[in-house]
Formats: structure tokens, C-alpha cells, sequence
């Protein structure tokens, strides 16, 4: 067989039934064999579209989403929606195709360093150096995503490799299991031991706990220990919309224990905490911790940081428009929720301001948002992921009009597939939250270089064969919904909206 069958057999043993592509030169003969291995192909309309959809993927399913994508400018573009992934602790693979080995340094169509320019926004990146270990890469690049902090891995595929013709066993399926994690009993019950010490300790974690088996193993100790586990996702850290009031939780804390979170920018560089408090780092793997049974005393501190994190402004509950008014994200929010109710629904929640206040009003069983890389951009072929992922259920992308723009042609690809999520764009007709850095920082009348035109971005999304609606009341809202959502395929709602600043919590 050639180097690609081998690579297409490894994925299909793998467990593989996507790939996120778009075509080019360096790989088409994978796509080739992806037919006869029996993976489905997802094509897209840009690069970095696929692996923000392989991110999605992984962040849903736990299983590693494959982007794929050719070499030299395929793989440019793909690159910088690895960071999201990245900051996200989303588990992906991008396989990228690559000049001929044999043609390196001699000016090859399209030659590039890729793994090294892959390699500062990936857990590891590496170009195959032989046909008959293709197999091998994958199934290492597969298992290095899901261990420990899962991440995205980055594999470069010589086309000279993929024509090659091979002898090589396809790996068997233990190859791609990622190993349990492994810790030292004594090393956890002291930890342990600290905890049940402290009157008011708390467990802050990273993106990954916020989701999936990691959210119920949180979700499990807090239970049994009564020590509230926080994952911090968002670009705002303390200041994160769906967390309430974390910023006076963190500052009473007396123990932290830092669960495979570094003290980073999200929580100031340690400033959050009080200087009394005792900041103490661990790995971030929760199931070694609920294997050591133990007796744990209760006090009311978990009731008070839960009560803490679910606050909102009181006024939120009878928000209105008046007549004539655009609707105020929160009332957007309190329409789309209905969609959201139902089961293993799913939010996506771009950055920007109104996604600051979608994620701050919204609840629903899956979450994705823009995450701690605090990029923007990527909620439409987030969400046609996650409504291929679950099709029975109820996808809602939330995104601003600024961010329309970075990937509206996959609103094509989410039509040509069947996709149908409803997108909400609010349009407030500026990049919304640059202008309210700038009244901040610079006083409005030096405010400027931000403005939108109010673009019919439903009659855009009609042009691809999508169902587009315009809303300029609070009270079209449900009726409009509930049509996007009836209408059986990509829906994009396109709703004037007052440019609200995102949320700030204060009591």
C-alpha cells in the first residue's frame, strides 16, 4: 500500500469517522484513501476553519479531532487556530502535507519549516521521516493530544512519503489509548491532608475541567470533599462573566490549590489572592485524588463559593427596550435560552462583547467559547462541529458582527453538509469592545478605527443557502427562533442590538 492508505488505515483503526479538510496538492492522495478506509471527509472553505472544527470535535466527543490540510500556505493558515486549541486544552491533530524529502532544500513547490512554525502553539510538532513509520507518527501524535493537559499535535506528511510504496502494520488499537495518569500516594494524601486543613481551600483548574469526564470528576470531588473545584476558561480570568462574583471568592480563599494551572495572567499573576493565602501546585488530574477515600469535614464554605459564582445583577431579570430601542443583550440572551433548555444542548460563544455577555447569561450542557487565547472569530465552524458531533441536538452560536467576518463561508460549508445550528449575530454595527477600550482609555472623542456598517449579514448568510432573518425588536425574537430552528438547515439570525459594554459584577 503507499504511505497514504497507511496513514487513512491508521485513522480509520483509530476510531476516526471525520476529517476536517480542505484540499490541496501535498495531500490528495490521502484523500484518496480516506475512501477506501472508509473516513468521512468534511470540506471546508479555509484552513484555520478546520482545525477550529477539529477543536470543537475534540472539546465534545474527547476524542482527538484531525484537521487536514496541505502544505506551505494551507499550512500557514491552518497554524494560528492551534493557540485556541492550545489555551483551550482541546485535544487535536493537524496533519499537514509537506514538500518532498527528497526535494528539501533545493527550492520544493511550496517548502517550508512547518514544524518549527507549528511547534510554539502545539504540545509537540514533527515532520515524518519514513513511509513505513506513518502509522507510528499518528498513533504518538494521538496519544500525546489526550495525555495529561490535552493539547493539539502537529504532523508534517512529505508527499514523497504518502507515494511510497510500504510494508507496515497498521498500529492495533491500544496504541492510541493515552496512560492513566500516575502519582504518588503519599504525595496526594498530604495534599489531600492540606485541604481538609484549610477553612476555606479551593481547587482552581483549567479549561479542560470545565467540560466533558474532567467536569464530572470535578464535579465528583467537590461533591465528596464539600471543596469547590473551579475551571477557569475565559480570557477575563477573574473578571469571567459566567463565574459571578470569583474575584471576592479567590480574595477569602486561605489555600489554593493550583490543579495543573499555572498563576498566570487569568488569576494576576497570584495577585487575586490574599496575601495570607498559601498557593499550592499540583497536577492537573483530579482521578488519582478520588481514589484515596477518606473522611472530610463539612462546613458551609462551598455552598457560599457556589452561591458566589451563580450571582448576577438582580436588575437583569426585568431588563427591557423601550419602544424604538435595540434589544440589550440580556434580553437577546433570555430569548435564546428557551433553545437551550433542551437536551445536550450546545453554546458557542464567540469573544468580543456580546459573547462576554452570552457567557454570562446562557447555560446549556456543552459550552464552547473563544477560551483563555482570547481569539476571536471561530464560532461558526465551531458550532458546525459541534451540531455534526451531536445532530439531535440544539446548536446556538452566539457571535458579534466584527466577528462574522473571519470565517462567513463556512456558513456554505454547514449547508452543503446539512449542519443546521442556529447563528445569532449581534449587530451593534462596531468592533464593540476595542471602541469601549477606547472610551475607557482615550475619552470618546478620541474613539475611532472601530466602526461597522450595519451589514445585512442574514441576507449573506441567504446568498450561501442559509435561512436568514433580521430582528430589530426584543419581541420578534421568539418567533424568529423558533423559525431558524424549524427551518431544518443553518440559520442566521441577524438582531440589532444596543452596544453594551460586557459585564462587570458589583453588588
Amino acid at each position: 500500500m503507499r504511505g497514504a492508505d497507511l496513514v487513512a488505515k491508521t485513522l480509520a483503526r483509530a476510531g476516526v469517522r471525520q476529517l476536517f479538510a480542505l484540499s490541496g496538492n501535498h495531500v490528495m492522495s490521502i484523500f484518496d484513501a480516506a475512501i477506501d478506509a472508509g473516513v468521512g471527509i468534511l470540506h471546508v472553505r479555509q484552513e484555520a476553519a478546520a482545525v477550529h472544527m477539529a477543536d470543537a470535535w475534540g472539546r465534545i466527543t474527547e476524542e482527538p479531532g484531525i484537521a487536514l490540510v496541505t502544505g506551505g500556505p494551507g499550512h500557514a493558515n491552518a497554524v494560528p487556530a492551534l493557540y485556541t486549541a492550545l489555551a483551550a486544552e482541546s485535544p487535536l491533530v493537524l496533519l499537514s502535507g509537506h514538500a518532498p524529502l527528497a526535494e528539501l532544500g533545493r527550492g520544493a513547490f511550496q517548502e517550508m519549516r512547518q514544524a518549527e512554525m507549528a511547534a510554539p502553539v502545539a504540545k509537540a510538532s514533527w515532520t515524518s521521516r519514513s513511509a513505513e513509520t506513518l502509522g507510528e507518527d499518528l498513533a504518538l501524535a494521538m496519544r500525546m493530544a489526550r495525555a495529561g493537559r490535552c493539547g493539539p499535535v502537529h504532523v508534517s506528511l512529505p508527499s514523497d512519503l504518502l507515494e511510497e510504496q510500504v510494508q507496515a502494520q497498521i498500529p492495533e488499537p491500544q496504541a492510541f489509548a493515552a496512560d492513566p495518569p500516575s502519582a504518588d500516594p503519599k504525595e496526594i494524601d498530604a495534599l489531600l491532608d492540606r485541604l481538609a486543613a484549610a477553612s476555606r481551600p479551593l481547587v482552581i483548574a483549567g479549561p479542560l475541567h470545565a467540560r466533558g469526564s474532567r467536569q464530572a470528576l470535578a464535579s465528583q470531588f467537590e461533591q465528596e470533599s464539600g471543596i469547590p473545584v473551579i475551571a477557569m476558561e475565559s480570557p477575563r480570568g477573574v473578571n469571567d462573566p459566567a463565574l459571578g462574583l470569583l474575584a471576592e471568592v479567590l480574595r477569602r480563599a486561605d489555600l489554593v490549590v493550583l490543579a495543573g494551572k499555572s498563576p498566570d495572567f487569568m488569576l494576576k499573576f497570584g495577585a487575586a489572592f490574599s496575601v495570607e493565602c498559601t498557593l499550592v501546585p499540583a497536577e492537573g488530574d483530579l482521578r488519582p485524588w478520588i481514589a484515596r477515600r477518606r473522611r472530610w469535614p463539612r462546613s458551609g464554605w462551598c455552598e457560599e463559593v457556589r452561591s458566589a459564582l451563580a450571582w448576577r445583577p438582580a436588575a437583569w431579570a426585568t431588563l427591557s427596550s423601550g419602544p424604538g430601542e435595540a434589544p440589550h443583550p440580556v434580553e437577546v440572551s433570555r430569548a435564546v435560552q428557551r433553545l437551550l433548555d433542551g437536551p445536550d444542548a450546545v453554546l458557542v460563544a464567540d469573544g468580543g462583547e456580546f459573547g462576554q455577555w452570552a457567557q454570562a447569561t446562557l447555560r446549556a450542557s456543552h459550552r464552547i467559547i473563544n477560551g483563555p487565547a482570547g481569539s476571536i472569530g471561530a464560532a461558526l465552524p465551531l458550532a458546525a462541529a459541534a451540531k455534526l458531533a451531536l445532530p439531535g441536538s440544539n446548536v446556538v452560536a452566539m457571535l458579534g458582527d466584527g466577528t462574522f467576518g473571519f470565517h462567513a463561508a463556512e456558513i456554505d460549508t454547514a449547508v452543503r453538509y446539512g449542519l443546521g445550528y442556529v447563528a445569532l449575530v449581534g449587530n451593534d454595527a462596531r468592533w464593540n469592545a476595542e471602541y469601549q477600550i477606547q472610551l475607557r482609555a482615550y475619552g470618546a472623542e478620541r474613539a475611532r478605527g472601530c466602526e461597522l456598517l450595519p451589514t445585512r449579514y442574514d441576507l449573506v448568510a441567504e446568498g450561501f443557502g442559509a435561512h436568514g432573518e433580521f430582528v430589530r425588536r426584543a419581541d420578534e425574537l421568539p418567533a424568529a427562533l423558533g423559525r431558524a430552528l424549524a427551518a431544518g438547515r443553518v440559520a442566521c439570525l441577524n438582531v440589532e442590538i444596543e452596544g453594551a459594554a460586557a459585564p462587570v459584577y458589583r453588588r
